[in-house]
């Protein structure tokens, strides 16, 4: 499955590629023509924690990385049901810990995710919360996976629409990252996180495809956040479907990713602008 997976996504990558080590865990920058080194997107793939990687994703990564002029590091987190939750979690924050020795800054550093990833990269800012630690400059995830028990109203009723994700499968995948670990355990489905937790999020932009099953795990993490007192931005985009963002042949992909790229750029910048004013 891993190897179709990464066969089926992967594509040339129009940007400097170049591995590295992080603290143990395998990452690859991906730097677009002229984006910058002195800020981070670190990016965490999809592919409900089974599937994905860094080959599957490089084309993804190279297109934000272009739409922010920010460097990527995708991170090639540990998989289940070999190595579940909380590896990929672990995996996550031993990088943003490996970049801290680089010497970048928390406000230097943004998250992105897709599906998984997505729902991964809102989990690790839970967790650098609940370790006291200064959150990233903000976070874009795409079709982000935030709540494991797959209890949303979109399950059932968006279960026609959409192609690739039914419940069952989802829940099985869940199932299979989680081992012995709740389904509602707010480190592994973020939706589940209270509103304490919720209220220090970092600014959020949370895409989602109006044909996914998985609407409701963006629209309610939005609004849960929100309600905390985070700035969360959702935006449902008509007619798309799960990770839509990873087909560029189509002109709402292209547009996502654009969108994606100018909000985090505009964070980082204006965590720049504090710091030089600070």
């Amino acid at each position: 499955m891993r190897a179709d997976w990464d066969a089926l996504f992967a594509a040339p990558v129009d940007a400097h590629v170049e591995d590295v080590v992080a603290n143990g865990v395998p990452c690859q920058w991906i730097a677009a023509s002229g984006a910058r080194a002195d800020r981070v997107i670190v990016y965490l793939h999809g592919g409900g924690y089974q599937v994905g990687s860094l080959v599957s994703h490089s084309e993804l990564m190279a297109r934000l990385s272009a739409a922010a002029a920010v460097r990527v590091l995708g991170v090639g987190y540990r998989l289940a049901p070999e190595h579940p939750y909380p590896a990929p979690l672990d995996d996550s924050l031993v990088v943003l810990a490996w970049l801290r020795g680089q010497g970048y800054l928390a406000q230097e550093v943004a998250l992105a995710g897709d599906s998984a990833g997505g729902g991964l990269a809102l989990s690790v800012l839970l967790a650098l919360q609940l370790a006291g630690q200064a959150p990233p400059a903000a976070a874009f995830t795409m079709s982000a996976w935030t709540d494991l028990t797959a209890g949303g109203e979109s399950y059932e009723a968006r279960a026609a629409l959409d192609p690739i994700n039914q419940r069952p499968m989802l829940v099985a995948m869940a199932r299979n990252y989680l081992g012995n670990i709740a389904a509602t355990e707010p480190l592994a489905s973020p939706l589940h996180a209270s509103a304490a937790q919720m209220q220090k999020l970092p600014p959020l932009l949370l895409q989602v495809g109006e044909r996914e099953t998985v609407v409701s795990d963006s629209e309610l993490f939005a609004r849960k956040a929100a309600a905390a007192g985070a700035s969360a931005q959702l935006e449902i985009w008509p007619e798309m479907f799960h990770v839509f963002q990873q087909f560029p042949e189509l002109p709402e992909a292209r547009e996502a990713v654009a969108a994606g790229g100018r909000f985090l750029a505009a964070h980082l910048s204006a965590a720049s602008s504090r710091k030089n004013s600070s």
